[in-house]
Formats: C-alpha cells, sequence, structure tokens
C-alpha cells in the first residue's frame, strides 16, 4: 500500500458552496477567486467544477487567467494584481481578461499601449484603509476621470477596495472604510466590489454590486471560532493518511525530535505517513486533534517531514493501515490551524507536489 498523503477535494461541496454565497449576497453578482492554485484545491480543477455556475472568476495574477483560458473557461476573469509591466496589457486585451489598476506606473502603462483588439475592461481600486494596495481615497475621482478618458478601455470602469478585519463582524475598522469608499466614489456611475468571505457573513451592507469570495467556496472561515459549517458551507478538501507503524511505549519516555512529549504512563503511540514535507504544518502543537478511524486523537511530539505521533489511547482498535484524517467534514481545519497558530487558508494553500489529489463528485 503507498505512503502517500490524499487530498480528497468534494466537487458537490464546491458547487454547494457557491450556490449558498449566491443565494446570501443576492442581489450582488459573485466573483469566485480561485487564486493560490484554488486556494490549494486545483485551479483547472475547481474552474471545471464550478463552470457552469460561476459567472466570473478572479485571481491574483495574469498567469492565473492564462491557464483558465487555455482549458477553455469564457467567463469574464478579473485579475486582481492587474498589470505588473507594460507588456501585460497587451496579453490582457488579448485573453479578455479584467484589470485592477492601483498604481501610478500602470495609469502610465495604460496611456501609452497601442489599443489591442477589444477595449480593456478595468476596476480601479481605492485604498479604503487597508494601505496595502489603492489609490488614495482623495484621488479616486480624477483617476476614474483619467480612466474613462483613455480610449483603449472599456467605458464601464469598476471600483473596488479590500477589507482590512472584516472577519471582526462588530469593528469599526471595517465601519470606517465602507463609509471612506462611499465616500470616495459618491457621484461615480461604477459597478462597485467591497465584500470579501467575511464580509459577506458579517457586513451585508457592503455586498453592493459584486462580492469576492475565496474562502466561502471552498467552506473555509477565518472567523474567530468559527468553523465553515458553521455558516452552513461544506469543507471542500479531506487531507488523509495511513497509520504505519503502533508502538509500546514505557511511561516517561520522549517522543520525537528534542523529546518535547513525555508518555505519562506505558502507552501505545502511532506514526502517521505525513508531514510538513506534505503540507501538514509544523507549528502543530501537542494535542492538535487528529481523527482515527471512528476516534479522535491527539498529536504527541514535534511534526516531522514525513511522519507525525499520535497519543492512541482513546482508539485502542486502531490497527496499522487505518485510515487517519487530518481535515475535513468530521475534523475543521479551522481547529487545526487554531492549534498551529493560523488561518485555514494557510494550511490549504500548503499542500506540496507529493500529495496526491483525488476528486469526489460529494
Amino acid at each position: 500500500m503507498s505512503r502517500t498523503t490524499t487530498a480528497t477535494i468534494h466537487l458537490g461541496a464546491l458547487r454547494h458552496n457557491l450556490a449558498r454565497i449566491k443565494a446570501m449576497a443576492a442581489p450582488a453578482r459573485v466573483m469566485a477567486v480561485v487564486k493560490a492554485d484554488a486556494y490549494g484545491h486545483g485551479l483547472e480543477r475547481v474552474a471545471r467544477a464550478l463552470d457552469a455556475e460561476a459567472e466570473c472568476f478572479a485571481v491574483a495574477a495574469l498567469g492565473d487567467g492564462l491557464r483558465l483560458r487555455a482549458a477553455g473557461h469564457r467567463q469574464r476573469i478579473v485579475v486582481l494584481s492587474g498589470p505588473d509591466q507594460p507588456g501585460d496589457i497587451a496579453e490582457m486585451q488579448r485573453l479578455r481578461l479584467d484589470a485592477a489598476i492601483h498604481h501610478e506606473a500602470q495609469l502610465h502603462w495604460l496611456a501609452e499601449a497601442v489599443p489591442g483588439r477589444g477595449r480593456l475592461r478595468v476596476w480601479l481600486k481605492i485604498d479604503s484603509g487597508m494601505h496595502r494596495l489603492g489609490f488614495p481615497p482623495e484621488r479616486a475621482a480624477g483617476v476614474h476621470a483619467c480612466l474613462a478618458a483613455m480610449p483603449g478601455l472599456d467605458p464601464e470602469i469598476g471600483l473596488l477596495s479590500h477589507f482590512a478585519e472584516s472577519e471582526v463582524f462588530d469593528g469599526e475598522a471595517t465601519r470606517r472604510q465602507i463609509a471612506c469608499f462611499e465616500q470616495a466614489t459618491r457621484g461615480l456611475a461604477a459597478p462597485r466590489s467591497l465584500s470579501n468571505s467575511a464580509a459577506v457573513l458579517g457586513w451585508p451592507e457592503a455586498r453592493v454590486d459584486w462580492v469576492r469570495t475565496g474562502g466561502l467556496l471552498y467552506g473555509l472561515s477565518v472567523v474567530e471560532g468559527k468553523s465553515g459549517a458553521d455558516f452552513g458551507f461544506r469543507p471542500a478538501m479531506t487531507l488523509a493518511t495511513r497509520l504505519i507503524a503502533i508502538n509500546h511505549v514505557r511511561k516517561g519516555e520522549r517522543i520525537g525530535y528534542n523529546g518535547t512529549w513525555t508518555c505519562p504512563e506505558d502507552m501505545p503511540v502511532g506514526v502517521a505517513a505525513v508531514g510538513y514535507g506534505d503540507g501538514y504544518p509544523r507549528s502543530a502543537a501537542s494535542g492538535t486533534p487528529v481523527r482515527v478511524g471512528d476516534a479522535t486523537v491527539p498529536l504527541v511530539g514535534r511534526v516531522s517531514m514525513d511522519l507525525i505521533t499520535l497519543d492512541l489511547r482513546e482508539a485502542p482498535q486502531a490497527r496499522v493501515g487505518e485510515r487517519v484524517v487530518l481535515w475535513g467534514p468530521q475534523l475543521p481545519v479551522e481547529t487545526v490551524a487554531r492549534h498551529a497558530g493560523t488561518i485555514s487558508y494557510d494550511l490549504t494553500c500548503g499542500m506540496t507536489r507529493r500529495v496526491l489529489f483525488v476528486e469526489d463528485e460529494n
């Protein structure tokens, strides 16, 4: 039997999640965010599963837009970082990609670009308070007018911004960002996009014309103490492996690198074939839950490159070859992320090339 760690991608869950997002966000339209290889789930795989229902995809870079067009997808595709160099503009025109425009240099490139076949659609990005990408709010009207005067651009210029902490549902920061965006764009006739996944859940007033949902599409949450399932979404990935050894270790013996965990009694310790070489987080602390068969047991000792060790006292029937689930429908990835000091997005995006991906229609 292969020791391969397997990531099962649940295509039915993806479709369910998109349908739920549409229902929650209506009448706003939905950009299905498939950046970072669809949050680790596989760009082409996810796009193929959603092709019939997704009216727009959003990606981080031109290369992802090229991959989607090469796979035959005809929907609108928004490149959230826009052109990274002058030559990108002609390629975006050729591929019929929307470009986010967030920096002065991009304005110069657009002004100097030779008009291609068809007008380039653009979205003006405004920095409403995150201070990462975007034009200052006081420049929104002027930059919008500049873009509107360029002959090579589609006359419908979108407006977008990004929230810094929309997962805090009663936070003042998001309320200030909404007000800032509204003030900066007042009087501009244009489609607007503010909401990421957390804002779809907690800030209905920010849904406006388009929402950009990544995490929810995959059943993931970044809301403190909540999983995607708590909001009616289904996890789209199950990460699993097998037990390859069960050792009987005496009381007082230490487990793993640097002996960070000591056996409190004579006990069975399981060894599962997964580690940070597969993308399981090295930062996962002793006590992180793992499913072994029908039981939940704690990880003990340090995560190594290829292996983890498990306290099997609560799984006395476990045998070598038993299925081990690291996260999935019965063990939220958000729970594992909390024990590892990170967020669920980080874990699903971290799968390495040696993980075997399989598809499941459910």
